[in-house]
């Protein structure tokens, strides 16, 4: 008879298997980071510190929510922690926001700066009326932002006037 094929934890088969996917998996994920240039470590640092911020804001609200709304009204334990969760959740997109902004700019500067740059440019084009003075302003942003070697434009509208 042959000997029976081994299962279970102590067997051999399922480990090597599973060795065999968890190499899969780590390989498929490198050619995903490398292939996607997903190693851009200063984006992913900055929205973990975010996170956590955000995290230890909210689980204190909470916390202080829960604290007043137990100690101070008279309520019942479940309803009071019902609304603080409520108002942790309804608490958490703006925090985010405003977190998430503080973060990229003080760990991100390249893409705050141009977001600023970016919104400096609107706020000066909706005050522009002529078509030379909007070409003027567009070339003076794009080469204080990126410092092209070279600058084109070209418009539709200039060969109509």
């Amino acid at each position: 008879m042959p000997p029976a094929r081994p299962s279970g934890p102590t067997g051999r088969w399922p480990t090597t298997r599973s060795n065999l996917g968890a190499s899969v998996l780590l390989v498929c994920i490198a050619i995903a980071v490398l292939k996607y240039r997903l190693y851009d470590i200063d984006r992913i640092i900055s929205r973990v510190i975010s996170y956590l911020i955000i995290t230890a804001v909210l689980a204190g609200v909470f916390a202080a929510l829960v604290l007043f709304a137990t100690g101070v009204l008279p309520v019942k334990a479940p309803v009071s922690v019902a609304a603080a969760t409520l108002a942790a959740a309804a608490l958490f997109n703006p925090l985010r926001r405003r977190v998430q902004h503080a973060v990229d700019r003080r760990f991100n500067r390249t893409r705050y700066n141009a977001e600023m740059v970016v919104a400096s440019f609107t706020a000066r084009l909706r005050q522009t009326v002529d078509l030379d003075t909007m070409q003027a302003e567009l070339l003076s942003t794009v080469h204080h932002a990126f410092q092209p070697a070279h600058v084109s434009i070209w418009s539709a509208a200039k060969g109509r006037r």
